[in-house]
């Protein structure tokens, strides 16, 4: 599963302004609801149970909050660029300023994992966060974790 196919053009939040990481959860779980047209507050409970068990600030800026539902028919991805950072619970305590998103059907063993690899490795990559990091246009951005990810699967 291509990153393109997880995130759509309208998934991308280029400077979501919030202080914590509920607020930042609350937002992504309202654009999923959104997309997806699963209800915001089982998408948001889903999320704090996940971070419950351990946080998914990943290191180096970025988090990845994930967790599986039912009603969903594919893998769903959400990005935010945050126009500040903030406090994640960061396995490296640095404050997380890239956040994706992935919402997963619930009998979705093998694709949500393939997913979670697949961005893992895309926001390891210095430069492409960089990148990200310098712009503030959600079509930029999107194109940046789109054609990286391609291009990173070429290689």
């Amino acid at each position: 599963m291509e990153l393109h196919e997880l995130v759509l053009p309208e998934a991308v939040l280029p400077a979501l302004k919030v202080s914590s990481k509920k607020q930042a959860l609350e937002a992504l779980a309202a654009k999923a609801a959104e997309l997806t047209g699963l209800g915001e507050r089982d998408i948001f409970e889903t999320l704090l149970g996940r971070e419950r068990l351990g946080t998914t600030g990943v290191g180096q800026g970025v988090a990845i909050p994930h967790g599986k539902l039912d009603g969903l028919d594919r893998v769903w991805g959400v990005f935010a660029r945050l126009d500040q950072p903030i406090d994640f619970d960061s396995i490296d305590e640095q404050p997380v300023d890239l956040v994706f998103l992935l919402l997963a059907p619930t009998g979705a063993g093998a694709d949500h994992l393939k997913a979670l690899a697949r961005v893992s490795r895309l926001l390891r990559n210095k430069v492409v966060c960089a990148k990200i990091r310098g712009s503030r246009d959600a079509d930029a951005i999107h194109a940046l974790l789109t054609e990286s990810s391609a291009a990173s699967n070429a290689a």
